[in-house]
């Protein structure tokens, strides 16, 4: 076997903390502590440097193409054949953090391998040795290869440990097994304890919103939310439900004796060096117990402004509502719109240090620093409308309140608005003018909605079409009257494919589209007299605002979205 080592082996002459430093990556000082803290933590130097918060992995990645002049892979982009798949095991992929992707052009004996650490010469002559081809580096972040593996052998890997498992459960039936079972859940290698990690692990990367766990009559079904759409993603034998039950209600802090009543749990996680929050709902359904777990990103609550989805002239309406210093702004929608996203942006943009923010929440769904941050508590009497009370002592400038769901928190919002706080919540209704005739039908008289909102925003959420697989066509007749435009008009839309990349769903991520109202001079007229939603509608539309449906069409004909998309958020 006549490999050529000679060009690997003259790269690994540099070292990455030498190739970083000339790069202007990192400084000699970070260089030193990153490797100090190396011999502890046991990891990489760029794992390490990426933890300290000195570099990016994207930073690293450019500076090793530069140096050692190799080519960069995005993976996500490509789809991996069969045939190379099956030439290295799992196992030796994820050690390494590396995967083989495709045959050299030139040469079929060269096996392009993406690698995180293409320095890593040890790694690059195993591999040679186990699939007897020369092996041809190229860069990709060690997050891309990851998740690469994952989508590749994730479900069998999951698949294996949950055959396992059951084979355990299945040959040990003896009831004492229980509570030795209960027991040992909490080991870290116990095959349970594996497969519950997995599933979170996966749903992380795959971008899923929420985990759906369900009690079949002969299986467990696993589910993920991913852009808004539920797909299954693997199902196991019904044996395995009873301890993946017990596996979760510990780690969410719950009664693993409790199986009667619907509980609730929270679980911090972190994949690929990203935190999550997991809020996490058990309930008793007729099979056994359901478990929901929703994801949010600690840091993905806190956007900036620019990345919601706003046009240009909908920032500008934005900033001007924020810019009240009293009154209440109310973000609408169904549940699963973005509308806390928009909330704690819009906190985010009013924090600064001479104001005092306090919000009450139920949950609280990310940590903002400076802001103070108040947990609804019903066990012990903390309702929304009780911590607004005990909140208005505390000398705040600007209050948020997680929902408004009854007349007893609606009142003291207004009252606290019409006192000079400035008041930012939610409310569950289907555009900007049902907004102020909801707070009617909560008992608030009309000449207080009318003095105290300054501003309404509803949102929906629409799933973005995939850049890779979009395909482009005209629009017909019934479109085009959909888009608001003449039958003797023409119009380029896109619709969804599918491919590797959007794992053939045709869409890959989701952006906001929005309808702002601001309550003007001519509004808060209608809004005293009684006026209706349709009245109100009507006098926002002749002031400019856009509605959700015309905001969703300027995406359509953008090729962002799918008139089909549009049609699902905007009914009217």
């Amino acid at each position: 076997m006549a490999i050529q080592f000679s060009e690997q082996r003259g790269r690994k002459k540099k070292r990455l903390g030498d190739i970083l430093i000339s790069e202007g990556v990192i400084t000699e000082e970070q260089l030193e502590e990153a490797l100090s803290r190396q011999k502890v933590m046991g990891k990489k130097l760029g794992a390490v440097l990426v933890e300290l918060n000195i570099t990016t992995e994207d930073d690293i990645v450019t500076a090793l193409q530069r140096q050692l002049a190799l080519d960069r892979v995005k993976l996500s982009e490509i789809k991996i054949p069969e045939e190379i798949l099956k030439l290295v095991r799992e196992d030796v992929l994820r050690k390494n953090t590396l995967i083989p992707f495709a045959f050299s052009i030139e040469n079929m004996n060269v096996l392009r391998v993406a690698m995180a650490d293409p320095l890593d010469i040890v790694a690059t002559d195993d591999l040679a040795i186990l699939t007897n081809f020369q092996i041809e580096p190229v860069i990709a972040t060690s997050r891309d290869i990851v998740k690469a593996i994952d989508r590749y052998f994730g479900n069998s890997e999951a698949m294996k440990v949950a055959e396992q498992f059951a084979k355990e459960r299945k040959e040990k039936k003896e009831e004492k097994r229980k509570e030795e079972e209960v027991e040992n859940l909490d080991v870290s290698n116990a095959p349970i304890v594996q497969l519950v990690n997995k599933i979170i692990e996966q749903a992380a990367r795959k971008r899923s919103s929420d985990i759906h766990i369900e009690a079949l009559e002969d299986r467990v079904r696993v589910r993920y939310r991913i852009d808004g759409v539920l797909k299954q993603e693997m199902q196991y034998d019904i044996e395995l439900l009873n301890a993946i039950v017990a596996r979760v209600k510990i780690i969410g802090g719950m009664d693993i004796s409790e199986k009667r009543k619907p509980q609730d749990g929270r679980i911090t996680s972190v994949v690929d060096g990203i935190e999550y929050d997991i809020r996490v709902s058990v309930l008793p359904t007729v099979f056994g117990e359901k478990i929901v777990m929703r994801l949010t990103q600690k840091k993905a609550l806190n956007r900036d402004k620019k990345d919601l989805g706003l046009a240009p002239d909908e920032l500008v309406q934005f900033d001007r509502i924020l810019s009240h210093p009293h009154g209440i702004i109310l973000v609408t929608g169904p549940t699963g719109s973005g509308k806390s996203t928009t909330l704690y942006t819009a906190l985010s943009e009013l924090n600064t240090e001479d104001v005092n923010i306090i919000t009450v929440e139920d949950p609280v769904e990310a940590n903002i620093d400076g802001i103070n941050q108040v947990q609804v508590n019903n066990k012990a009497d903390m309702t929304f409308a009780n911590a607004l009370r005990s909140i208005l002592r505390q000398d705040p400038d600007i209050i948020m309140i997680g929902e408004i769901r009854d007349n007893e928190t609606a009142e003291i919002a207004v009252k606290a608005s019409i006192t000079g706080h400035l008041v930012v919540s939610t409310l569950h209704t289907n555009s900007s003018a049902s907004t102020i005739t909801r707070l009617e039908d909560m008992g608030i008289e009309p000449y207080l909605i009318a003095d105290s909102v300054v501003g309404v925003i509803a949102q929906r959420l629409v799933r973005r079409l995939c850049p890779k697989c979009k395909k482009s066509r005209m629009a017909d007749i019934t479109e085009l009257e959909a888009l608001g435009m003449g039958p003797d008009e023409k119009a380029v839309i896109y619709e969804p494919v599918g491919c590797h990349m959007c794992n053939n769903t045709g869409y890959y991520g989701r952006i906001g589209v929005y309808e702002i109202m601001e309550v003007t001079p001519a509004l808060k007229d209608i809004i005293s007299r009684h006026g209706n939603a349709d009245e109100i509608n009507k006098v926002a539309l002749s002031q400019g605002m856009k509605t959700l449906r015309s905001s969703a069409g300027r995406y359509v004909l953008s090729g962002v979205t799918s008139i089909a998309e549009m049609k699902r958020i905007a009914f009217e």
